[in-house]
């Protein structure tokens, strides 16, 4: 195994080629449990039909482990939409074409959203007034069991050489409602920057859905508020602001 070609590096994990092979090895920090649920959740989707790189092995290297998976030669959404602005509102189509069909399977050993957002805004270091306001607003919200990526972002999309698209990253992949993994991606291009990006996502996925616009919003705060566990100082200020919104004009 070589891991002379970085490819990339983010959130604690750097990504390595080797001929056919890409090589994603996780800080120390990452526990067993922590990769191998990855993985887990990687394999199941799999599964479903869903255009993603193969797993073929789990392992460590230099003490830390790995997930080995196939290479797939191409360059993610958001290269591309840096290399080629003129053409972003193409890609936010594609983007919001590829969530919906992912919103459409379903994947039952998956964990359910509901719990692990519950968890997370035990977590995330709201007073006990706001979490108990979050939760009973979460726990009234429609039960679905839609696979729901996550972290649904253009630089986990990859577009191969020969135009087709792979999903990456399921790692926080769960079963439940697809409003609240859209309004996930538009909190995520908010805290990366893109303000009109996120707004043009956003008005795409609710007409090519046919949702609500209040539907999703209504979420917005709710997914903020699981957001804090996982991110820095800069993204938290970012995010509390939208705890606390719960109507929209």
């Amino acid at each position: 195994m070589k891991l002379d070609r970085v490819i990339a590096v983010r959130n604690k994990k750097t990504i390595y080629r080797d001929d056919d092979k890409c090589i994603k090895v996780f800080h120390k920090d990452f526990t067993k449990a922590d990769v191998l649920n990855e993985a887990l959740n990687h394999a199941r989707i799999e599964l479903t039909g869903i255009n993603v790189p193969k797993i073929l092995e789990v392992t460590t290297v230099d003490g830390k482990w790995a997930i080995i998976s196939e290479y797939i030669s191409g360059k993610t959404m958001a290269q591309l939409i840096n290399e080629n602005p003129d053409k972003k509102d193409e890609y936010l189509e594609l983007l919001v074409d590829l969530q919906i069909d992912i919103n459409k399977h379903s994947c039952t050993l998956l964990n359910n959203l509901k719990d692990r957002m519950n968890l997370h805004i035990c977590q995330s270091g709201l007073n006990a007034t706001t979490r108990y306001d979050l939760h009973a607003r979460l726990n009234a919200m429609p039960k679905h069991t839609k696979i729901c990526h996550g972290d649904f972002t253009p630089s986990n999309i990859i577009i191969s050489d020969d135009g087709i698209p792979y999903i990456l990253d399921w790692s926080h992949a769960t079963q439940g409602n697809a409003s609240a993994d859209a309004a996930r991606t538009f909190l995520l291009m908010l805290i990366n920057g893109d303000k009109e990006g996120a707004e043009k996502y956003l008005n795409l996925f609710c007409e090519k859905s046919d949702t609500a616009k209040q539907y999703v919003q209504k979420w917005l705060s709710l997914v903020a508020a699981s957001q804090l566990v996982k991110g820095n100082e800069n993204e938290r200020e970012l995010l509390l602001p939208w705890v606390n919104i719960v109507d929209f004009e």
